[in-house]
């Protein structure tokens, strides 16, 4: 079974996964709509 040790480093990879995903989502927004605003 996972020890505490395991579950900490889980929560903390998953937290990053997190930041990493409400930052890059708008980035990736911004970047399609220049795209299309280029492409008409």
């Amino acid at each position: 079974m996972a020890d505490s040790n395991d579950i900490k480093a889980h929560v903390q990879t998953y937290g990053g996964f997190l930041g990493l995903l409400k930052w890059s989502i708008p980035i990736i927004a911004v970047v399609a709509l220049v795209v299309v605003i280029l492409i008409q």
